[in-house]
């Protein structure tokens, strides 16, 4: 019922698309890119749910007031304080040590304003965790969201930063202004 509701929304209502070319891995990272504006959340589950699939995603703790609280939780929402100096890759990859399913979608430029300097944590929970990363290219030109590269990290962060980068370089956000790859 509820990859109906959302498969509806995504592709009738709101006519987007999508092209996964990936199987359906018990636990991985989501590497979605460009990220740009709060809209790209809902596009983004209602794109998983289409495709009968759940994610998790980190966001700040400031959104998880009553009743949006509730509601982030119910989507998958991990509310993130981040200015406790506990380690979120730890406490990522002990969450998917502790699940069966662990998708966790990540935003890497960590803010929805231009940004060259990527943060990383997405990839050190994959090269913690053992677990693949998904790049979900989100292109609001075509409407469409991209799933067709998956990376293994190799411990050379600078080299798969590099290829994860150059795969976003042409994905359009909803304001590509507010996009950019860095210098590679």
């Amino acid at each position: 019922m509820r990859e109906a509701i959302c498969s509806f929304i995504y592709h009738k209502l709101l006519g987007w698309k999508h092209r996964v070319s990936i199987p359906d891995y018990d636990k991985y990272v989501i590497c979605a890119a460009p990220h740009t504006s709060n809209w790209d959340l809902i596009i983004g589950k209602l794109f998983y749910g289409a495709i009968g699939r759940k994610t998790l995603f980190m966001m700040k703790k400031e959104w998880f007031f009553e009743p949006l609280g509730t509601f982030f939780r119910a989507m998958g929402g991990i509310p993130v304080d981040r200015d406790k100096k506990s380690s979120l890759v730890d406490q990522m990859v002990e969450l998917a040590h502790e699940r069966t399913i662990f998708h966790l979608a990540i935003t890497p430029e960590g803010t929805r304003s231009a940004n060259g300097e990527w943060k990383r944590g997405f990839y050190y929970i994959a090269l913690k965790a053992q677990i693949p990363i998904l790049l979900a290219g989100i292109d609001y030109g075509t409407k469409s969201i991209i799933i067709e590269k998956e990376i293994y990290p190799s411990g050379d962060i600078e080299e798969d930063m590099r290829t994860i980068k150059l795969y976003f370089k042409n994905f359009k956000g909803k304001h590509p202004d507010r996009f950019t790859i860095g210098t590679i």
